[in-house]
This record gives C-alpha cells, structure tokens and sequence, in this order.
C-alpha cells in the first residue's frame, strides 16, 4: 500500500504549470462573456427606451393638442436620434458577433437576437424617420387633413420595433439563463 504523500511532497495549485489550451479557453470564455455582457446590456436598454415610449411618451402624445404633440415630438426625435440608433447598433452588432463566437443553440439564440435588432433598426429608420420628417415639417406649418392615418402608422412602426427590441433582449436572457456555447475545439481553439 502507497502512503500518502506529506504536505511538502504533494505538489500547490501555483506550483503545478496551467496547460496552455485551459489558458486559451478561458480567454475564449471571458471574451465571450464580455461580448454576451455587452449585446445584453445594450438590448436590454433599447428594449427599455421603447417600452417606456410605447407605454408612456405615445399615449401622451395622443393626450395633449396636436400643435404641443408635434413641436414635443420633433423636439423628442432630435434628441433621440443618435442615442437610440446608437443603441440598436451596439445591440445589432454585439448579439451578432456573439453568434460568430458560439456555436449551436446560443448561435441560433444570439443570431436572433441579433436579426431581430436589426429589424428594430430597419423598422426604425425606412418607418419612424420619414415619418418623423413629416412631423417635423408639420410642426413649422400645419399638419394636413389625413395627418391621423400618418400618425397611427408612426406608432404601429413603434411597436414593431419595440416588439423586436423585446424579442432580441428575451432571446438574450434565455441564452444567458442556459449558459453559452463557446465556439472551440478540443485544444481550446475557437472554431
């Protein structure tokens, strides 16, 4: 029978040498949960911005006189307009990149995410913007007889583009409550 080794025979978790491929996946793994850290922040913050617009800043619009709403809402729109095409990018391109670092269900998962904030951009800029011009024209002369139908397809836009925001970010909260699929081989690589 082998006797156990003494306290200074048995080799410390310093002392023993870390293998290079367990270095390497752990870089892969925090730059992927860096990337997922990211693509869920900003989603998760443009999925706010437009829910707090849709339940909030549009019934208000639909509240108060028309001449208030559209000075307001060309105003809103000025001051929204590099904020929040800013955080459907990162959200876009965060969420994608996260795919291109994971493999199976978190690609398809982060992928989603990722199309469905692209949507929200698309929607956003060839739906809300025009119409956003518009009002803003409306704003400095008056707003023409079928200005209604014009503004209900400004808020039907709205919450298109709200709905894929809260897709997106529901995509990325089940990819995070799973774990994620880092994209590597056998030697740590990232395929």
């Amino acid at each position: 029978m082998n006797p156990l080794p003494t306290a200074d025979q048995q080799p410390t978790r310093s002392a023993r040498p870390r293998p290079r491929r367990t270095r390497i996946a752990g870089a892969v793994d925090m730059r992927v949960r860096l990337v997922q850290g990211l693509a869920l922040l900003s989603t998760g913050t443009l999925a706010g911005a437009f829910g707090y617009g849709a339940a909030n800043l549009v019934p208000t619009f639909n509240a108060i006189p028309l001449d208030m709403r559209l000075s307001f809402h060309s105003q809103l729109m000025q001051m929204n307009g590099i904020t929040m095409q800013g955080a459907m990018g990162i959200s876009a391109l965060s969420a994608l990149v996260l795919a291109a670092m994971t493999h199976g269900r978190s690609r398809r998962l982060a992928g989603g995410a990722g199309l469905l904030a692209l949507a929200s951009f698309l929607i956003t800029r060839l739906g809300n913007v025009p119409i956003n011009g518009r009002i803003k024209q409306w704003a400095a002369t008056s707003a023409p007889a079928d200005h209604a139908e014009i503004l209900a397809r400004w808020e039907a836009f709205n919450h298109a583009r709200t709905g894929a925001a809260f897709a997106a970010f529901a995509l990325l909260i089940l990819l995070s409550l799973r774990g994620v699929e880092a994209g590597r081989t056998t030697a740590g690589r990232q395929q």
